[in-house]
């Protein structure tokens, strides 16, 4: 019988719910949805990371509850970039790659993690990074181990053996020891190298579909995977649930990765009328990353490049934002991704004046296309992108309304990815 009595506190002690934490945000202009004008003070209500409630009007706190003051602010939806590389930084030379460990790389990935959130980007796809680095990344925030946005990671892209993606520039031997077995030739092995990428966790398949700026190869930026290794990437992706993002430059390249099914194309810099067509037709959404050609006219200036890519990057420039123009205009959807890596993260907002100048949105359509139309993009469109009961408590505060001055949307004042508010 002595026992009884502990027994009963510690089964009390089991049954007994958690409080339920709550944060409550008083907003001076409130933008729920970039398809809605903003809208006077109003009050939002967080509970365990979680919209709770919207009220008009500054509604008093609960008791116990946490009081957000950002009256003097407009709140929004976090931003989502739907293209970055948080372990790797402009600038490097491209031997690093021999020397620098995977611990290093993680290293980075926490700064630049840090670095997007407090830009406003509460959720990112990473499209491209060494497996176990982006997957622990993705991880450590989600688990709040480290501050930073949502991550979605491809790890590795799948590349053709030689093209973007593989490991290129170095002797056969240096070459042999850093493979990480990403490469595959023919149908069979390219739908392996989906089904292993699936196995290791991957949230999305990443495939160069063409050649790419800055890696070392000097072979152009035409098509690189044949049509039928495409048709068999797509494929098994989308049996195993997983959406495709192909980076793609050349016309010729873009329209044979529409044609086999890919869900986005990333960069899209020569699209013409065919290669946009079949976008069209195959449901394709262009991320244009114009930050990239950003990033790549500040390393050219600054010499950095070496003779094959700085050539491969005089190609690209008089084209930035012209095929994501004629894009819109034809109906394709046009959605936010900046290849930060390219360009030093925490400018991932300099994205949005650049659509609205080069590609023609409005300041409205430049911030659905890094809210609710990127939150389509990744299947997360009842979870992110929009102000509503039931979603993430993922917001943003700015001054400022970036529906009149999408500039306001670079200079953040505060940030809260899953309920947790980013210092």
């Amino acid at each position: 019988m002595r026992f009884a009595v502990p027994f009963i506190l510690s089964a009390c002690l089991v049954a007994a719910p958690a409080m339920a934490e709550t944060v409550v945000v008083h907003a001076g202009q409130l933008i729920a949805d970039a398809s809605r004008p903003a809208t006077g003070p109003a009050t939002i209500t967080i509970v365990d990371g979680r919209i709770g409630g919207i009220a008009e009007g500054h509604v008093p706190a609960p008791a116990g509850a946490t009081l957000i003051d950002l009256s003097s602010k407009t709140v929004l939806p976090g931003l989502i970039d739907t293209h970055v590389h948080l372990s790797g930084d402009p600038g490097g030379d491209f031997r690093d790659e021999a020397v620098e460990s995977n611990e290093w790389s993680a290293l980075i990935g926490v700064k630049n993690a840090l670095l997007t959130a407090k830009a406003g980007f509460t959720t990112v796809r990473d499209v491209g990074a060494l497996p176990q680095v982006a997957f622990a990344l993705r991880r450590a925030t989600a688990e709040g181990i480290i501050p930073g946005p949502r991550i979605l990671s491809a790890g590795a892209g799948i590349s053709i053996i030689g093209g973007h993606g593989d490991i290129t520039g170095f002797r056969p031997e240096v070459i042999e020891a850093l493979e990480i077995g990403n490469t595959c030739t023919g149908a069979v092995e390219c739908a392996a190298r989906v089904r292993e990428a699936s196995r290791a966790g991957a949230d999305l398949i990443k495939i160069p579909a063409t050649g790419g700026v800055l890696s070392q190869q000097a072979r152009g930026l035409g098509q690189h995977f044949t049509d039928a290794e495409m048709k068999s990437i797509v494929d098994t992706a989308h049996s195993l649930g997983l959406k495709v993002a192909a980076h793609a430059h050349g016309a010729r390249g873009i329209e044979a990765a529409a044609r086999a099914g890919v869900d986005s194309i990333e960069h899209g810099t020569f699209a013409d009328a065919d290669a946009i067509a079949a976008m069209k037709a195959n449901g394709s959404v262009l991320v244009p990353t114009l930050m990239a050609y950003t990033g790549i006219r500040e390393g050219l200036a600054k010499g950095v490049f070496t003779p094959p890519v700085a050539e491969k990057v005089r190609m690209t420039l008089d084209q930035v934002g012209k095929a994501a123009r004629a894009a819109r205009a034809a109906g394709v959807p046009v959605i936010f991704g900046t290849d930060s890596a390219v360009y030093p993260h925490g400018r991932n907002a300099e994205e949005f004046a650049q659509l609205v100048d080069r590609v023609g949105m409005s300041p409205a359509e430049a911030l659905a296309s890094a809210t609710t139309g990127a939150a389509e993009l990744i299947d997360m469109e009842n979870e992110v992108g929009r102000i509503a009961p039931g979603y993430s408590a993922d917001l943003i505060a700015v001054s400022g309304n970036p529906l009149e001055d999408i500039r306001a949307l670079e200079s953040v004042d505060w940030v809260m990815v899953r309920g947790r508010t980013i210092d």
